[in-house]
């Protein structure tokens, strides 16, 4: 591909969202929340530099915000050089009138082991504190805010929308 064929097929999607019928952010966040509510396995991509990696972690939903247990692994290399993360949760493809996927781009922190806010994420994941400070490491906790989210679902044609949506999360309110 040719450098004007790169950009014309990155712009694809922001050209047409330029011109598509958008739903009322009320009504895309309770979608957006509904879809995610769900599900609770998504792909989380980090990275930094020539480094990259997209790994399938469980995550909760909570206070619009995503939490992740994880006991280590290669996408911490990422994340301590660059806290910006995608992730990706989406449905078996079962034809293209069916589509179902999500893609957040958003903020990573590592939280505290043992603070309050990590005793909390705990709490309502139902893990038990004794059972984590017995283990023989610590239990990292990755929290990601969103910044925005694309949401396609084929189901939005039918409510006379787009099937492709957009949500700044910087400039709507939960």
């Amino acid at each position: 591909m040719t450098y004007e064929e790169y950009k014309a097929a990155a712009n694809h999607w922001i050209e047409k969202d330029a011109v598509s019928k958008k739903m009322p952010a009320n009504q895309l966040w309770s979608a957006i929340e509904n879809y995610i509510q769900a599900n609770n396995t998504c792909a989380l991509a980090t990275g930094s530099g020539n480094f990259i990696r997209c790994t399938p972690i469980e995550y909760a939903w909570h206070d619009s915000t995503f939490w992740m247990f994880s006991e280590g692994g290669q996408k911490f290399v990422g994340l301590e050089k660059n806290k910006t993360v995608c992730l990706s949760i989406y449905d078996r493809y079962n034809g293209f009138g069916k589509l179902k996927g999500l893609q957040v781009s958003g903020k990573a922190e590592i939280v505290e082991p043992f603070s309050a806010e990590y005793i909390h994420a705990a709490e309502w994941k139902k893990i038990p504190i004794d059972a984590l400070k017995k283990l023989p490491f610590i239990m990292n906790l990755i929290k990601i805010t969103p910044t925005e989210i694309e949401f396609l679902n084929s189901d939005f044609k039918e409510e006379g929308y787009d099937s492709r949506q957009h949500y700044d999360c910087d400039r709507e309110e939960f």
